[in-house]
């Protein structure tokens, strides 16, 4: 696993030295805020993508991932809106204090603390909800938590609102953090999330999926959320706003009864989009953005 570095100088290199332009540019749009309200352990700055200009929407990355997921997406979006793209508590670039509460419990307390800065420095009493895989379950729990303050949502291939968590067992946890820093393993997920993995991953897909590995902490963060069981169960009962789904058809990540399971819930909420995996926002940028405008 490559030498750790300090979160912010990882990200301030990544901003000039990444093969994707693309994930150069949204790395140079990130603010480090500061949040007294997210996380007792530490004072530090957390990292949160800020782009365009227009109504405000919050994204929500997924499982393992960062702001990066979405920098196909935000150059399109950005044009009539302003995002706001957190790496969310214990993933991405934010930091990890030891003793943090890696659980969707800090999760949800650290996105709470981001919506309340983003609503003040936008001036806006709403915001529009983005959520990408597991960052759809945290939507769903963040517009029950807020309904006066979440206008609208869109998942994208949604994880975790079926089923239940799943703690897994100490030191298994540990073990599976080691497992997924292996570069084989890294790559091997990488081309499940595509539609077209011969033809879409390549060097700039994988350096960006596995980049944040270099973070002071990301083992041990990622090992106490595994033991904390994760999101699962969140869709019942559904926010009251209006929500879409976006759901790819080569989903490689999210199938069978998961899929199934979601079907069943969401019902005619979900459009299912053909030559898609499990990152609508990276196989059909364009699509994301024409259902977001309506």
């Amino acid at each position: 696993m490559p030498e750790a570095l300090d979160q912010r100088q990882l990200l301030e290199r990544a901003a000039k030295t990444l093969l994707d332009p693309q994930g150069q540019a949204i790395a140079r749009a990130v603010q480090w805020w500061d949040l007294p309200n997210a996380c007792g352990q530490t004072n530090e700055p957390w990292p949160v993508a800020v782009l365009g200009s227009g109504p405000p929407v919050l994204l929500l990355h997924g499982f393992d991932s960062s702001h990066q997921e979405f920098r196909r997406l935000s150059p399109l979006l950005s044009a009539h809106a302003q995002l706001f793209i957190p790496d969310l508590y214990g993933f991405g670039f934010c930091p990890r204090p030891e003793g943090g509460n890696y659980s969707p419990v800090g999760v949800l307390r650290h996105l709470e603390a981001v919506l309340d800065a983003v609503l003040e420095r936008s001036g806006a009493k709403r915001v529009g909800l983005i959520g990408a895989s597991m960052g759809g379950s945290a939507a769903v729990e963040l517009a029950r938590r807020r309904p006066e303050q979440i206008e609208r949502l869109l998942l994208l291939a949604p994880a975790g609102l079926t089923g239940k968590p799943m703690p897994v067992p100490p030191l298994l946890n540990q073990l599976g953090a080691r497992f997924l820093a292996l570069p084989a393993i890294r790559r091997g997920l990488c081309r499940s999330a595509f539609a077209q993995p011969d033809r879409d991953v390549g060097p700039a897909e994988l350096e960006i999926a596995s980049i944040h590995l270099r973070c002071p902490n990301w083992a041990p963060a990622l090992a106490a959320f595994a033991g904390s069981g994760g999101f699962g169960g969140c869709g019942l009962p559904l926010p009251s706003q209006p929500l879409e789904v976006l759901w790819g058809a080569n989903d490689r990540i999210l199938q069978g009864k998961p899929k199934a399971d979601a079907a069943v819930l969401l019902g005619e909420r979900i459009t299912e989009l053909s030559d898609c995996g499990h990152l609508p926002h990276i196989d059909l940028p364009g699509t994301v953005v024409r259902t977001w405008h309506g």
